[in-house]
């Protein structure tokens, strides 16, 4: 692949993350925002009393500029990345359109980027988790998601490897139960954080995590549709039907 169509895929892959991260906005002002401000709302009511202090930032603008910039900025990074994983996984995971290519990169991605660690360290609303743990579950949860990346990665490689051998369904199920076996290693190791307060209110905790899978599951599944249709279009694009020619009347 030359250096244009890599510039170009990457041009519509940051593209393709703007429009998703559109639509993951949509999803979190409406389906996110509201948890949030009910868990603000906990945690005020539980709070000490103390002096009021000035916000720096309203919470207005935090949810309404903050989340658009926070969001938006983020759909047009993981765009570009994404692209360029495209670029290189186009044609080496099998014989799939640009367009498959693009789904099936997205569905893999959000699996092991974002699924498999929020199974292991789900998201917490404002109010849930002590902050002197912070860094440690920053770093739990990222090494995680490397974890998971990498695993991934390995999962492929010997379903690759298996399949001249033991043919594609076989070697799609060996690599399916390596990266699930080695993820179920992964959750038993590592050491398991719970800092949900015992009267937090479990329908709200629910609809926080729900609400915050919905907005990746929005993010990447956008993205894998418009980039696919990008993608489509610049490498594999329609040809219009060649009319055939008449036949020139013999003279008589």
């Amino acid at each position: 692949m030359n250096s244009t169509t890599v510039r170009n895929l990457l041009v519509r892959g940051m593209l393709a993350g703007l429009g998703a991260g559109v639509l993951a906005l949509l999803v979190a002002y409406f389906l996110g925002e509201p948890g949030v401000d009910d868990a603000i709302g906990f945690e005020e009511a539980h709070a000490p009393a103390h002096e009021h202090e000035v916000e720096l930032v309203s919470r207005g603008l935090q949810s309404t500029g903050g989340l658009a910039t926070g969001v938006l900025v983020y759909g047009v990074a993981f765009g570009g990345i994404a692209a360029l994983a495209y670029c290189f996984a186009l044609g080496r995971v099998g014989r799939f359109t640009p367009r498959a290519t693009a789904l099936l990169l997205s569905a893999t991605a959000l699996l092991a980027v974002y699924v498999v660690p929020f199974l292991k360290y789900p998201a917490n609303p404002p109010s849930v988790g002590d902050p002197d743990t912070i860094g440690k579950r920053t770093t739990l949860y990222f090494l995680m998601m490397v974890l998971s990346v990498l695993l991934a990665v390995a999962a492929v490689i010997l379903g690759k490897r298996l399949a001249p051998r033991w043919g594609t369904w076989y070697a799609t199920v060996a690599a399916v139960a390596f990266f699930g076996l080695a993820i179920g290693l992964a959750y038993a190791f590592l050491p398991v954080i719970n800092e949900v307060p015992k009267d937090f209110p479990a329908t709200l905790l629910w609809r926080f995590r729900t609400s915050a899978l919905a907005i990746q599951l929005t993010l990447w599944t956008g993205f894998g549709l418009i980039f696919g249709e990008l993608a489509q279009r610049l490498l594999a694009p329609r040809t219009e039907p060649v009319a055939p020619a008449q036949a020139t009347p013999v003279p008589q």
